[in-house]
């Protein structure tokens, strides 16, 4: 049977057994695809996040390893394994996967909002400052990078750009500024802030 037939069995057997819940079973397939196709994108990906779920961390990372040096130019697999080593706290090389991803890919408002992420927990308060207004250009509706971003601006005490940040929230998102309100002891004020 041609290489690239038992492949093709192989992967919808792996999805069969995804959607049935077996996962180790599945994973097994993805192994055998890759001994056919060592360097296959969709098997090496997915064996990576299978081994996540299943809670071996060390092996998913080390299988998105694999996948970045075999595949430098996708940006998804770069922000999986940057992910990951956030996750086990190895953040110097989670920050540089993270950039991976950006460079790949500019727009990848996940991949900006992670580093942000990252950069807070480092208290590399000003860069995070420039990641989340990045993630925020990119993703204007969501709360996640704005909420961010308001709580940064406090920690660096910018308390204008914190109040200015949930004014815009409250047009669209009221209850994300609502609860900036309670965590911070700011009050969106007409004319300025007002501090509890």
């Amino acid at each position: 049977m041609k290489r690239s037939l038992r492949c093709f069995l192989l992967k919808t057997q792996a999805i069969t057994l995804l959607l049935s819940g077996k996962k180790r079973a599945a994973l097994h397939r993805f192994d055998a695809m890759l001994r056919l196709m060592p360097f296959n994108r969709h098997a090496m990906g997915s064996r990576a996040h299978l081994l996540a779920e299943l809670g071996e961390k060390g092996e998913a990372i080390v299988a998105l390893e694999a996948l970045t040096s075999a595949h430098p130019h996708d940006a998804q697999a770069w922000f999986n394994l940057a992910y990951m080593l956030a996750d086990a706290g190895r953040h110097q090389q989670a920050e540089s996967a993270f950039r991976g991803a950006i460079a790949i890919e500019p727009a990848m408002d996940r991949a900006w909002y992670g580093l942000a992420l990252l950069l807070i927990r480092q208290r590399r308060l000003d860069e995070a400052v420039s990641a989340l207004q990045r993630n925020t250009e990119l993703q204007p509706m969501s709360p996640y990078g704005w909420y961010q971003l308001a709580r940064v601006q406090v920690d660096r005490q910018a308390l204008a750009e914190a109040v200015k940040i949930m004014r815009h929230l409250q047009g669209f998102e009221p209850r994300v500024a609502a609860q900036l309100e309670r965590e911070t002891g700011l009050r969106i004020q007409p004319l300025g802030i007002e501090g509890v």
